[in-house]
C-alpha cells in the first residue's frame, strides 16, 4: 500500500469536541463526516494541540478573543505550536503535500474567518447589574482567532504557505461542503 503523502491540519475539537467549552457540542465527539472523507481521499491528519484547554482546563467558562490577546497566551500558543512547524518542515523537506488548516470559526482561538470580541466581556459577571449589556456587546468579527494568528505568523516565518479555512459550526452540512471543495481543490 502506498502513502497518500497529503496532510491536514485540524483544530483539535474537530477531533475531540470534548475539549471545547461546555455548552458547545454541535456532534457528540468528531465530526465524523469530514474525517471519514481525509480517510477516503487518503489526507493524514495532524490534530493541532487546544490551547484554551491547556491553560485554562475544562472547566473553563467561555472567552473573547480580546481575552487571550496578550503576550503570555500568545506565547503559549507558540510553544504549542514549535512541535507542529517541526513536523510541517519535515514533511515538506521528505515531499509531502500540506493541504490547509482548519479552524473553528467563531472560535476566539481558532477562528479563520470569524471570531468573538467584545470589549466588555471581563471581570466578575456577577458584580455587573449591566450583564446584557455586557452578553449584547459580543459579536462575531471578520477576523482570525489568537491561536490561528500565531500559527501564521510561524508559518510565515518558516516560508510555509499552506491555506486557511474554518467550519461553521451554525451552518454545519453547508461548511462541510465548502470544506471538501476546499480539500478537492488544495489537494492538487
Amino acid at each position: 500500500m502506498q502513502r497518500g503523502k497529503k496532510i491536514i491540519l485540524l483544530s483539535h475539537c474537530i477531533l475531540n469536541v470534548n475539549a471545547k467549552v461546555e455548552g458547545f457540542e454541535p456532534y457528540e465527539s468528531l465530526v465524523k463526516e469530514l474525517t471519514d472523507y481525509l480517510y477516503e481521499n487518503k489526507v493524514g491528519i495532524i490534530q493541532l494541540p487546544c490551547p484554551e484547554m491547556a491553560i485554562y482546563g475544562i472547566k473553563r467558562w467561555g472567552h473573547v478573543k480580546d481575552q487571550f490577546n496578550y503576550n503570555f497566551f500568545k506565547k503559549s500558543c507558540e510553544i504549542f505550536l514549535e512541535s507542529t512547524v517541526n513536523q510541517l518542515e519535515s514533511y515538506l523537506g521528505a515531499g509531502y503535500h500540506i493541504v490547509g488548516c482548519i479552524g473553528v470559526d467563531g472560535s476566539p482561538s481558532c477562528g479563520v474567518n470569524l471570531t468573538c470580541k467584545s470589549s466588555e466581556w471581563k471581570g466578575e459577571m456577577s458584580m455587573k447589574p449591566e450583564l446584557s449589556s455586557i452578553l449584547a456587546d459580543v459579536r462575531m468579527v471578520n477576523e482570525k482567532g489568537v491561536f490561528m494568528e500565531v500559527l501564521e505568523k510561524m508559518l510565515i516565518e518558516n516560508n510555509i504557505g499552506i491555506p486557511f479555512i474554518g467550519i461553521n459550526e451554525e451552518h454545519f452540512k453547508e461548511s462541510l461542503f465548502e470544506i471538501r471543495e476546499f480539500i478537492i481543490k488544495n489537494s492538487k
